[in-house]
Formats: C-alpha cells, sequence, structure tokens
C-alpha cells in the first residue's frame, strides 16, 4: 500500500514505547489512527488525548468501523503481539495490509539521512542525546524514540525542513534489518534476547547484518574493543569510541558538585569542557557516542555543548523522581545484567555515603532464566534488595523460573516479595536514604505512590 493512499492506520500494542510514537507520527500527517493495548497507561491516554481511538478488550467488536476497510487501512502491529490474538488473525484472515513496527519505521526513513542507534543497552540514552543536540543545532532533525524525552515530553520529533532523522534501533527480532542507516552508533552487544537468537554468535551475526545496512558515504561508531564483526560496503568509515579509549573519548573527567565536566576528543579536535545535563557517570561515554554522531554530520562546537548541557534525560532513564539532602528516588528502565551493574554503580559513585536500597522487577521468563546468575551478581551491588515477581510481558510461564533463582544467589540484605506487597515494606522501612527502581515491566505504575511514601518521610 502506498503511503498517499493510506486513510488510517491501526495499531496492535499501541501503548508500546516504540509503536506509539509511529501512532503520533500518522496523526501528524493527518491520517485516523485507533488501537489496542491490553493495559491503560499514562501513554495511552496521552495517545487519546492526541486523538488516537484506543480499546483494552482484543475483540473485533471494538475496532472501529472505519478500520475495516482494508483498502485505506494500514495494520501495524508489534512482534511481541501474541499469535492466538484475535484482533491479529482477524485483519490477516481478511488480508489486510499488516506489517510490523520496524518495516513501517523503514518506509518512513528510508528517504532522509537516518541515523540509527543500537546496542544491547544504552540506545535510548544515545539516541535521545543526539536527537536533542541536533534539535539545537542548525542540522535540526526528525527522531523515533524509545524513550519519553523530559525536554519535549515525547518521543517523536519532526521537522519539514531537516534531512536526518534518528532512529533508536531495536535488535529484537531483528527488527533494525528494516532500517536503511546512513550512520550508525552500536553501544554493546551483551547476548540478549536468546529466545529469539538462541546463541550469542547468532546475536552477533544480527548486529553484524545490520552494520552491513549502512550506506557508502555513511559511518559506523562503535563501542572500542566490543566483540563484533562489522561487514560494512564500500566507503563507509569506520571509528570507534568509549570513555576513555578510541577514536572519540573523553579526558579530564571532573566530577563534584553534582556536576561532571569531561572534555570531548575527536579524530582531529579537542573540545573542551562539556557539561552533562543528567550528571552519572555512565552519560559521560553516552554523551561521547552522541556527540561523535553529530560532530560528524557537522554540528558545532557549540552546539555540541548546548545539546549536553540542557538534556534533561529521558523518563525511566537514571530519572531523579526525588531529590533532597536526606532523601533520594531515582528509576531506571535497566533490565539487562550489564545495566543493572552500571547503574548501580553509577548511583554508589554518586552516593558513596549513602545507603541505596533497590528495588528490581525482573522482564521475561527467558531473560530470567537465562541471566540469572549474573542478575544475581549484579544486584548484590547493592546496599539492600527488594525483588518483585517476573513480569512476563509476552510470555507464558516456564516451569521452574521464578524470581526466587535470581534472589537465592543474591548476596547482599534481600526481600522477595510480590508487587502488591511492595508499597507496605517501603513504608515501615526506617532509614531509606537512597531508593534505586528498576526495571522494563510495569513497576513504573507503581513510582507515584513511592514517591508519595517517601514524601510523607521527609515530614
Amino acid at each position: 500500500m502506498e503511503m498517499e493512499n493510506i486513510k488510517s492506520v491501526y495499531f496492535l500494542g499501541i501503548g508500546g514505547i516504540g509503536m506509539s510514537n509511529l501512532a503520533r507520527y500518522f496523526m501528524s500527517k493527518g491520517k485516523s489512527v485507533a488501537g489496542y493495548d491490553r493495559t491503560e497507561t499514562p501513554l495511552t491516554k496521552e495517545l487519546e488525548k492526541e486523538g488516537a481511538v484506543i480499546h483494552y478488550t482484543d475483540a473485533v467488536a471494538n475496532i472501529p468501523e472505519l478500520f475495516q476497510d482494508k483498502t485505506s487501512t494500514l495494520i501495524v502491529y508489534t512482534p511481541a503481539m501474541p499469535d492466538d490474538s484475535t484482533e491479529l488473525n482477524y485483519f490477516r484472515q481478511n488480508k489486510f495490509d499488516i506489517h510490523k513496527r520496524s518495516q513501517v519505521l523503514g518506509l518512513i526513513t528510508q528517504s532522509s539521512k537516518a541515523l540509527c542507534c543500537a546496542g544491547t543497552h544504552g540506545k535510548t540514552t544515545t539516541s535521545s542525546m543526539l536527537a536533542h543536540i541536533l534539535k539545537g543545532s542548525h542540522l535540526d532533525c526528525n527522531a523515533f524514540l524509545g524513550g519519553i524525552l523530559k525536554n519535549y515530553d515525547s518521543n517523536l520529533m519532526l521537522s519539514d525542513k531537516s534531512e536526518f532523522t534518528v532512529v533508536e534501533a531495536d535488535e529484537y527480532d531483528r527488527s533494525f534489518h528494516w532500517l536503511h542507516p546512513y550512520m550508525a552508533l552500536i553501544t554493546s552487544v551483551d547476548p540478549d534476547h536468546l529466545d529469539i537468537y538462541g546463541t550469542e554468535e547468532e546475536y552477533l551475526k544480527s548486529f553484524a547484518k545490520f552494520t552491513s545496512l549502512i550506506q557508502p558515504g555513511g559511518a559506523l561508531v562503535v563501542k572500542h574493543n566490543i566483540k563484533l564483526l562489522p561487514e560494512l560496503q564500500k566507503n563507509v568509515r569506520l571509528y570507534t569510541y568509549s570513555q576513555d579509549k578510541g577514536d572519540f573519548r573523553a579526558e579530564n573527567i571532573k566530577v563534584g558538585d553534582g556536576t561532571i565536566w569531561f572534555d570531548f576528543v575527536t579524530p582531529d579536535s579537542v573540545i573542551k569542557n562539556i557539561e552533562l545535563g543528567v550528571p552519572v557517570r555512565i552519560n559521560v561515554e553516552n554523551g561521547i557516542g552522541s556527540m561523535a554522531l553529530a560532530w560528524l554530520n557537522g554540528a558545532t562546537e557549540e552546539e555540541l555543548r548546548l545539546g549536553m548541557r540542557t538534556f534533561e534525560g529521558a523518563k525511566r532513564r537514571f530519572d531523579f523522581l526525588l531529590k533532597t539532602g536526606s532523601l533520594v528516588m531515582i528509576d531506571d528502565y535497566a533490565h539487562h545484567p550489564d545495566e543493572l551493574s552500571a547503574s548501580i554503580s553509577s548511583v554508589k559513585e554518586l552516593y558513596p555515603d549513602k545507603k541505596v536500597l533497590g528495588v528490581f522487577q525482573p522482564h521475561l521468563y527467558t531473560r530470567t532464566r537465562d541471566f540469572a546468575d549474573q542478575f544475581a551478581r549484579s544486584l548484590s551491588l547493592l546496599d539492600e534488595l527488594i525483588l518483585l515477581d517476573i513480569y512476563p510481558a509476552r510470555e507464558k510461564p516456564i516451569d521452574g523460573v521464578t524470581s526466587d533463582i535470581i534472589f537465592n544467589k543474591v548476596t547482599c540484605p534481600k526481600t522477595l516479595c510480590r508487587k502488591d506487597q511492595l508499597l507496605d515494606i517501603i513504608r515501615d522501612k526506617k532509614d531509606i536514604e537512597v531508593l534505586l527502581t528498576v526495571g522494563a515491566g510495569d513497576i513504573d505504575q507503581l513510582l507515584i505512590p513511592i514517591k508519595k511514601i517517601l514524601e510523607e518521610k521527609l515530614k
């Protein structure tokens, strides 16, 4: 179906962070948008305010009549949608034009210079930083992001004049193979999604395939010393980066008084006095990656400084929800062992003299099963842990796989509880100094109630 023939777009899983920015994109183009999601969330409520028609029960009777015309309706679905979905099977049986989100994103971005940020972890923050830098520069940009940027309160940026589109490139279900990168950044290739890939080798092959899609004349910026052999086309430049090694790196990092400053080293210059708007150690490296792509496309020194200094972060990415002298609450989307280690270590560096209490909700039975030992090691970095039940997302339970297989191996003081017990446990705790909530499930629905409990403790 040609884009100009599409009058309406129906989303299966419309509340997903990646699906929602496509919904917003089509609404901005004057298309009618509706969809299904199994749970009402703040994001689905925002989409409804913006004009989307959304329901929360998987039933054909709930699909608006306008969206049952297959000659003018595009169906977009997330790979997380179960195969037995009533609505998905209705559209399949009636031969609607059905595409995965990643296919549609590939079509939308193929006519622009797509700057794609990929990696097991770090891609949301890095792509968000890059989009913010470009948006405030003479280059401008469009952006499809995997987080809600606080600066814009959205995961979508649009421009009618810029040739650049920033894309968070998701490796789940090999989605990023539908993209057409002009330049790409790869932050990490630590094995994940083994329910899809099976082995680390297949996971790495998928990233190598992604690098082969970079267009001639473009570039790949890859984390220094990661386990990846790029498969680049001719005339694609290759650069490395990290906090302290590579073509792009930092020097003279200064941490103090709640700020982080550093000098940004490029292949032919040093840009001094970069200040991080979200001053945590892991954002030094995220900032280097994002500035590398911006620099390669012509952002000036002052535009880089301004973008980094004014970046407020993405919601649920090292997000300060409460910050006083005696009590701090931070929320982070970390759901892979390496992400957890980086997040916890960053908090402990910021608050070396305070006790860090972590609340972690494991995400997916397969990920819990495949990385139980690594999760236990990462979580043991905390001073104390509250561990919740597994959030299943798209998966069915697996025999013998519960949060216990992590809990039993954690070495710090620990509590195991259900989600509905968490608020009472936090209410009863007397000595909370720094509370870190982590996970990619629905723990975010408890953030406001937790914050209210902590604010009561301050009175």
